[in-house]
């Protein structure tokens, strides 16, 4: 197997024996299980089947796979959806929120150009789905399989923490739990998102932010992979510290989850460092 695809068992693995452990969920049961064997039993299919006629079609599969992998694990968490929120995390959370918002005013300065900037972060929060498919898109079009394989062991091992951390902190999105505390400007981008989130999302939990710590686990990867080209680094880092303030501003998360997302994120770091002479050495 790939590294990506042997990240991806041994958190569907993680995601089954931690299952065992939380009883008090109501739509859990063993799902998690299945999870893991179909996707063990698929990366190891597709092995075989690169060794067939089909190489070059499975290469070009197993490069994309990934992305399709990640909703899964990322709809998994739902199963870790808790009979009743408490509410004692957010309660916590939201302070800090308040603080940053109002009394130092950064939510009076967003919107200070009108609905010009908010417009902006609306949209660099639904940009964030396609961060990992352009970094990758970046890295095909200099075709080396063990740049791709680089990608995503750095960017999965970013993003796949953040999910692993859901069901240890059930709780409920600022725009759900405080709808009247620091509300942003409604604009058609924010109308999107939210239909997106309606369809999409899961509710088991939002700290840490996985959106934070896949767009950084992105810049930590492009950093390692394109020395030569430290404007699409530069480019890419200010379009992560605005998701960052976007999910704020937005009440998609808390500055608690932005600040968790970014420290996960810091385990990426950790693997591209390490990893940083993979693609020479191999």
């Amino acid at each position: 197997m790939r590294l990506s695809e042997r990240l991806f068992v041994c958190y569907f693995a993680y995601v089954a024996i931690l299952s065992g452990f939380f009883h008090d969920r109501p739509y859990l049961h063993a799902q998690p299980i299945f999870y893991l064997v179909g996707a063990t039993a698929f990366f190891l299919l597709l092995s075989k089947l690169q060794r067939g006629p089909l190489e070059n079609v499975i290469v070009g599969v197993r490069d994309w796979l990934p992305i399709g992998f990640l909703i899964i694990a990322f709809r998994e968490m739902e199963l870790f959806v808790p009979a009743k929120y408490d509410l004692s995390y957010e309660s916590s959370w939201i302070k800090l929120d308040q603080l940053v918002l109002h009394v130092w005013s950064w939510r009076a300065a967003i919107e200070s150009l009108g609905k010009t900037f908010p417009v902006c972060l609306e949209l660099c929060y639904l940009l964030v789905y396609g961060v990992a498919a352009f970094s990758l898109a970046w890295i095909v079009a200099r075709p080396d399989p063990r740049r791709v394989d680089y990608f995503w062991a750095v960017y999965l091992s970013g993003t796949l923490a953040a999910y692993a951390l859901f069901p240890y902190f059930p709780s409920l999105p600022p725009r759900y739990a405080f709808p009247l505390v620091e509300p942003p400007a409604v604009t058609w981008v924010r109308e999107l998102n939210l239909a997106v989130l309606h369809g999409a999302t899961i509710h088991s939990g939002v700290f840490p932010s996985a959106h934070v710590s896949s767009v950084f686990s992105a810049v930590w990867a492009l950093y390692f992979l394109f020395p030569d080209r430290p404007w699409l680094v530069r480019i890419m880092l200010i379009y992560a510290f605005s998701v960052s303030l976007a999910t704020v501003y937005g009440r998609y998360h808390y500055v608690a989850d932005v600040l968790a997302g970014f420290a996960v994120s810091l385990i990426a770091l950790g693997v591209a460092f390490a990893m940083r002479g993979y693609v020479q050495k191999h």
